[in-house]
Parts: C-alpha cells; structure tokens; sequence
C-alpha cells in the first residue's frame, strides 16, 4: 500500500522507491501484485511517467488518509511519553551539589520532572539515556549541541577562623600559611595569573576533588584556590573568606549539551533558557569580587569584611589560557 500511495504521488516507480529506501523492481512488483488481488489497472505508462488510474488514486487518497492517521497516533504516544517521563540531566557531583541543586526551585514548569544523573565520567547520551549534560571544557562536542554558561574564574578563599590564626594581607604572605592543593589547578597559576613568580609555597593536603578540598577549606585546615562558582554560597553567607581581591580566568568552560534529535527537545529549550538565565545573574552579581577579609589578627577576618574590586594589573593571562581540563 505505501508502494501505491508513493508511486501514484510521485507518477513515477523509481522516485517511490527513492523514498521508501527500495529498488524500482520492489516498486513494480509490489503494484502488480496489488492489480492482481484487486483485478484492476492500477497505472499506465506514459512517457517516461507512471499515470494513476481513478482507482489508484481512490486507493491511494484511502491510504495517505490511513497513514496520517498512524503518524499522528505515533506522535502523541511520544509527545505524553517525552512529557511523562523525566528528564535526565547528567552532571558532575560538584556542580549538581554546589551550584545546581540550590536553584532548582525556581526552575520553571515547562522543564517538568528533572531526574539528576551524577557521575564524573562523561555520560553517553545513547547507552546512558541522557537527554541533556552539563560538561566541563571547551566544545563542540560530536553528535550534540551546545551553548556557553559560563567561563571558570579562581580566587583564594580561606575560613574565617583560619584567617583569624593565620591573616593574609598580601601575595607574600601566602606562601606562609597552611595551603590546600588541587592537583587540576596549582597555585602557581594563581601568582602566574597575577604576573608574578610564584615563590616557594608549603606542602599541604592535596586534592583532585574540588569539592572535597572546599570541604577541607571550610573546616579550616588551609587556605584554597577554588572555583568561583563552587563557594559562592559559602561566600554569600560568611563561611569562606576573600582575604585578597581578584581572580583569575581559565579557558575552561561550563556548556549545557543536548541531543537536537530528542523528542523532549521543547522542554529541554525550557532547561537551556533556565540555566542561562541563573549563569547570567550569578556572574552579574559577583562577576570577579566577593567579600574580601580585612586579615587582620583577633577577630579581624570574621568580623571585618568589605567589598573589593578586583586587584589592578592581573598581567601574565597567557599561560593560564592553558590550563588542562580536569573533573571538578
């Protein structure tokens, strides 16, 4: 029957069969053996064209009719399905943890069930069942599409009661306190960011889980390098400490990746559209400046705090445009 429908369309076999992805004897043989079960002509040749008789247009309508109906069954099943089911969202713990889980109340409805999946490998959108992720580096990535959130910024964070035993005053004096190290990002690209030479440092715990070393800071067992977007609730609420101005940009990026092909595509623009939005206001609100410790001794880092802009001069941004892509 879609041989008939697709050849009486066309007035030609071999563009019906074109595309219904068969041979033009396919075609043929499948129109005569319809003219033989009915006992009728269903086409006659004329010229290099294939004319319909009244019949076969009558039967085609029918079956054009029939096969809109089908697709349009199909459709709905999976439009309630794609509207039904969850929406999975692959992310990295630290970023699910720190940034996302906070702001998911103010997701807006057209997102429906969000359904979270927390993994540090980078999910496979077919073998996973992933609609859409949240990656770590610098696109584009093969099979999928996506958009910027946001460009990583570092900054140095200590707790207030860390401050309070060991104040930080200057670039120097950092290279005197208790230190905690990232393996991803070291603090040479801190003083390398700033165009200085970076001194001597301590050795100190390290760590290659940028959640885990906030964890470490926020107990105050040292002074941080950390990602900007990773503390700044922290840092809204007084836990964590600025005590010196500034930051420092890598290449890295945060992108929000989705399969165009996906039959939850209008709700998954709705996540897009959402997450840009919460990137474009948290960078608005405290782009490169946080609270910043006047790092003074007894009482002075917890309770002296003021607003700083960020440090003049940060030359020497070449080498840190390389800095390697790790896990949070």
């Amino acid at each position: 029957m879609r041989a008939l429908e697709a050849a009486a369309r066309h007035r030609s076999y071999s563009r019906a069969a074109a595309e219904l992805n068969v041979t033009h004897g396919a075609v043929s043989q499948q129109i005569r053996r319809l003219e033989e079960e009915l006992g009728a002509r269903l086409f006659t040749r004329d010229g290099n064209a294939m004319e319909p008789t009244e019949a076969a247009l009558k039967l085609a309508a029918q079956v054009a009719q029939a096969i809109d109906l089908m697709r349009s069954g199909v459709e709905t099943l999976v439009r309630g399905a794609a509207t039904e089911s969850p929406l999975v969202l692959s992310t990295v713990h630290a970023f699910a943890g720190r940034w996302l889980t906070h702001r998911m109340s103010r997701m807006p409805a057209e997102v429906g069930q969000l359904e979270l999946n927390v993994d540090q490998k980078l999910s496979n959108f077919v073998t996973d069942g992933v609609d859409a992720a949240i990656r770590h580096g610098k696109g584009p990535w093969p099979g999928v599409e996506s958009v910027h959130l946001f460009t990583e910024s570092f900054f140095v964070v200590g707790s207030p009661e860390f401050l309070d035993r060991h104040p930080v005053r200057s670039m120097e004096d950092i290279a005197k306190v208790p230190l905690l190290h990232h393996t991803g990002y070291p603090w040479n690209l801190w003083f390398e960011g700033h165009g200085l030479r970076t001194p001597r440092l301590p050795r100190g715990a390290r760590f290659d889980d940028s959640a885990v070393l906030t964890d470490a800071c926020l107990q105050g067992l040292g002074l941080a390098l950390v990602r900007e977007w990773l503390v700044e609730q922290d840092i809204r609420a007084g836990r964590l400490l600025k005590p010196l101005p500034g930051s420092i940009k890598a290449e890295a990026e945060y992108c929000f990746v989705w399969r165009a092909d996906s039959a939850k595509l209008p709700r998954i623009m709705a996540l897009r559209d959402w997450l840009l939005e919460e990137a474009r206001v948290a960078m608005t609100r405290c782009p490169d400046e946080g609270l910043v410790a006047d790092g003074v001794s007894g009482g002075g880092a917890a309770a002296g705090v003021r607003r700083q802009g960020q440090a003049a001069g940060p030359a020497g941004l070449g080498r840190l445009q390389g800095v390697r892509q790790q896990r949070p």
